[in-house]
């Protein structure tokens, strides 16, 4: 057992709280619902960027590369300015969502390279230009862009030309769980000597100024090169700072007040402001810091001047009082926090042969741990506001989210993307829990418990969607991430799984099964209306509202996640079965829910008109109007893929210990012959004496698999593509009734299209979540059909391969999306030079929301290492075929 290993071993036994400071800071924190108490519902105005260096937030805290403890009480992160910059660079910059040509967008340039479960060592790259930060030009260019051209991103601006940047590496190491190191290395990479002011930064959170306690924890500057915190929650801690030679260091203090005079012209209720170290370091304005060196937000003031080509480093320790000399075995620990951290993943990372594959792989781990961030949110209060402030708006109580007045949330969570998406989504975080348990099980398994709680789950069932509106439906996935971590878990540590956190969800989700059958079944006939369900610009509709032809759409992936969700929870209580045989009944009852949905999906009762269609061999959503009838609507999409997903794979062995189980089974496909000839070859077991549960007979599979496998169509070099390409030369067109017209093509990159807003887009790019639950779903048809069931491997090749070697060969699509090439080239880069060729480019690593159906560039978010983050579970020994 490595060191790393112990120190989580030690957290398991509640020996010491490793987990308690973390990456936990948010990148953003302006333009988010929680900080927006307008009148008509606008977050990204109502809190901007511009306003957020003279804002004290009310739910949380945003930083470069920032930490904190567990409830964000504290947070220490550096800030910088170049001597040229119109202000100090303290959070990173980005486009609100209506001011990008794609929706929001952060437009800076900065990688998560190293981290670990305990986060014992941390490491991140932010690149600093030289010249003033370009922000109007980066606001008027994409402003003046339409959707048709694509984003203009800071590397576009040629600011680092010539290398007139510095590259700032952030390490945190760990001397014990409240003793914190961190060091910031400063490297001049251009050609003449750069001055730059580091600040590292100390501050408390704002939890006094609304109404609810009298207690103000303060920060004191100490005579002896320290910081004092004095804060009722938190361990006795000092902020330890270094004076080398060379180097002035200043300490400067402010508080974490709003300046109501800078951003409403009001008067101020206190001197000294959140703004008040910009003020006096930008502006001279000496007034603007606490002369008395107290307040609650501090920061070390060095001036660097770093030589061409050399560096420069900064360190400050964050640990227990009274250290005699903070700073004599620095270097040791930092050096052995980082050996540890290579042992750690020298050990996870056994059998993968190539380094350019492990690098990929750590990296993405990194960003996943990274991406955790402290989430607050009491709806109830954010709808009635706080004593101290002014009421918000009436309208606000019948406004965004507020049928969710029971949700309170201030926990840790994995985000989609902090500064993108610096909120918790269900069906993201559901995904991020299949990598993280690769290196911190317990983590993953909490997460998932997390969104079952009650102050999460709505009283009805529903799973919280996403801050924005936490009643949209996302995908039913929750259950296939619990079996999945539950496997993955019981792999890593042998014998029997965690069947108390296994048992634990399966309750809760009981009610979100429920909730479906009782919300999203519009006619009570096992097809499924869930709406958005995150596939946003992928179809004719908008889903999520009402229709301009009225009536309704038959969701093919709507009904078909709800069959894998059957399938899901069937399986759980068959586990779960093993000490309780209770759960035998459950069983039986999602085992016959699954039927039902199956012959929903094939046969319409007296209607003609199926989701399957046998001559496209592919599954279509079915519009149902009322004036028309029903109809399908022929777009080849990922819904006509996602029916694949709702496979389940039994053994006989299985089956053997859950005899009620299988005489309740045996009953009901004996009476219901027409359920019974809906599974697929159920009655003949397959490879290993095992039985197939699944939508998608061979004869249908293979239909299906051959559009999927065309290159003309879905199969791109980098995955499967979210449309398919046939609709570049086929639009679908929608003309069909009072003279609604709409049309569906193919577009390989940024969305075109403003039905779901954002910088979204569900048609041609390939994403990695639905391309993962493909590879997983293809290596389960395996397992029942063995090396004799073959498919033609491209469509149209010639060549017949096996189920799991298109698995196999999809993987290595998607992993070739980051791998560099034979000429060097990575195709996540696209065509930039300097990204593809740059010594101080080429290695690091960006995981985007999506990628060019085409090319296989990076598209949307470009710190994505939520879902994108899969990547690292597809990166195997070459002798592991996924497995757990």
């Amino acid at each position: 057992m490595n060191q790393e290993q112990q120190r989580q071993q030690q957290l398991r036994a509640g020996e010491a709280k490793w987990h308690r400071f973390g990456p936990y800071v948010s990148d953003r924190q302006w333009g988010t619902v929680r900080e927006d108490y307008s009148a008509d519902g606008q977050p990204w105005t109502y809190t901007t960027h511009e306003m957020a260096r003279s804002y004290a937030y009310r739910w949380g805290e945003e930083a470069i590369g920032g930490v904190c403890d567990e409830q964000q009480f504290l947070c220490l992160a550096p800030a910088f300015w170049n001597g040229h910059d119109p202000i100090l660079k303290e959070r990173l910059f980005g486009l609100a969502g209506p001011e990008g040509n794609h929706g929001e967008d952060v437009k800076e340039l900065y990688y998560y390279l190293d981290n670990t479960p305990t986060h014992s060592y941390m490491r991140m790259l932010y690149k600093y230009p030289q010249h003033a930060f370009p922000y109007e030009w980066l606001v008027t260019e994409n402003g003046r862009r339409n959707r048709q051209k694509p984003e203009f991103d800071l590397i576009d601006t040629c600011i680092f030309k010539e290398n007139r940047y510095f590259d700032i590496f952030l390490e945190y190491a760990k001397v014990g769980p409240d003793d914190l190191l961190l060091q910031i290395t400063v490297h001049n990479r251009g050609p003449e000597d750069a001055p730059l002011h580091v600040l590292p930064q100390l501050w408390l959170r704002n939890t006094w100024a609304w109404g609810y306690e009298d207690y103000k924890p303060q920060l004191r500057g100490q005579h002896a090169g320290s910081v004092a915190i004095d804060h009722a929650s938190l361990p006795a801690l000092e902020l330890y700072y270094e004076q080398p030679a060379g180097q002035l260091a200043d300490l400067l203090f402010c508080d974490n007040e709003t300046n109501a005079e800078r951003l409403y012209q009001a008067p101020n209720p206190t001197r000294y402001h959140k703004d008040g170290i910009n003020d006096y370091l930008l502006q001279g304005r000496h007034q603007a810091v606490n002369p008395a060196r107290e307040g609650t937000k501090a920061a070390v003031h060095y001036q660097l001047h770093v030589p061409a080509g050399e560096s420069r480093t900064v360190r400050v320790r964050l640990g227990a009082p009274g250290l005699a000399d903070p700073f004599a075995d620095f270097a040791r620990i930092l050096e052995q926090r980082q050996a540890e951290a290579d042992a750690y993943y020298h050990d996870l990372q056994a059998g993968i042969e190539s380094a350019d594959a492990r690098n990929v792989q750590r990296q993405a781990l990194a960003g996943m741990l990274w991406s955790k961030q402290f989430y607050y949110y009491d709806v109830r209060r954010w709808l009635r506001g706080d004593p101290a402030l002014p009421t918000p708006p009436a309208t606000r109580l019948e406004g965004r989210n507020c049928s969710w007045n029971h949700l309170n949330n201030a926990d840790i969570i994995s985000m989609p993307d902090k500064w993108e998406y610096p909120w918790y989504a269900a069906w993201d975080l559901a995904f991020h829990c299949i990598p993280l348990a690769m290196v911190d099980a317990d983590f993953a398994k909490g997460q998932l418990r997390l969104l079952c709680r009650d102050w999460y789950m709505h009283p009805n069932g529903q799973l919280p969607a996403y801050e924005w509106k936490l009643d949209d439906v996302n995908p039913p996935v929750h259950a296939y991430a619990t079996w999945r971590i539950y496997k993955i878990d019981q792999k890593q540590r042998g014998g029997l799984g965690d069947t108390a956190f296994l048992e634990s969800v399966f309750h809760r989700l009981l009610l979100n099964f429920t909730w479906w059958v009782n919300r999203k079944d519009r006619n009570n006939r096992n097809v499924f209306q869930g709406g958005f369900l995150g596939l946003d610009n992928i179809g004719v509709f908008d889903r999520s509202a009402p229709l301009p032809t009225g009536g309704h759409i038959e969701q093919a992936d709507g009904t078909a996640w709800m069959a894998m969700f059957a399938l899901n929870m069937m399986r759980m209580a068959l586990e779960l079965s093993r000490s309780n045989p209770v759960y035998q009944d459950l069983a039986s009852k999602f085992f016959e829910h699954f039927l039902y949905i199956a012959q929903a999906m094939t046969s319409m009762s007296d209607e003609d008109i199926d989701m399957w269609d046998d001559e496209d061999g592919f599954y279509y959503d079915v519009l149902n109007t009322p004036e028309y009838g029903r109809f399908p609507l022929r777009v080849r999409s990922m819904v006509g893929l996602i029916p694949l997903f709702a496979v389940e794979v039994l053994d006989t062995a299985t089956l053997q210990d859950v005899p009620r189980f299988v005489s309740r089974m045996n009953w009901f496909l004996d009476n219901r012959p027409e359920l019974a000839q809906l599974v697929s070859r159920w009655q003949e077991p397959g490879k290993g004496q095992t039985h197939l549960l699944s939508l998608l007979r061979g004869h249908r599979m293979k239909l299906l698999l051959r559009r999927m496998l065309d290159e003309a169509e879905f199969l791109s070099e980098h995955g499967v593509r979210a449309l398919s390409r046939y609709h570049l030369k086929h639009p679908f067109v929608f003309d069909e009734a009072d003279g609604v017209n709409a049309v569906v093509d193919y577009e390989p990159a940024e969305s075109t299209t403003s039905l779901f807003g954002g910088n979204s887009n569900w048609r041609g790019p390939v994403w990695m979540p639905v391309n993962f639950m493909i590879v997983e779903s293809l290596q389960r048809f395996y397992h029942y059909y063995g090396p004799e069931f073959k498919v033609e491997y491209p469509t149209g090749s010639g060549q017949h391969c096996t189920i799991l070697e298109i698995s196999q060969a999809l993987s290595e699509r998607l992993i070739k999306l980051f791998l560099r090439d034979e000429d060097g080239n990575r195709a996540c880069f696209g065509t930039n030079r300097q990204m593809q060729s740059d010594p101080h480019f080429r290695d690091h690593l960006l995981f985007h929301e999506y990628f060019h159906g085409d090319t296989g560039a990076g598209l949307g978010a470009n710190h994505q290492t939520g879902w994108t983050g899969l990547v690292a579970k597809l990166i195997q020994p070459r002798h592991d075929n996924g497995g757990a």
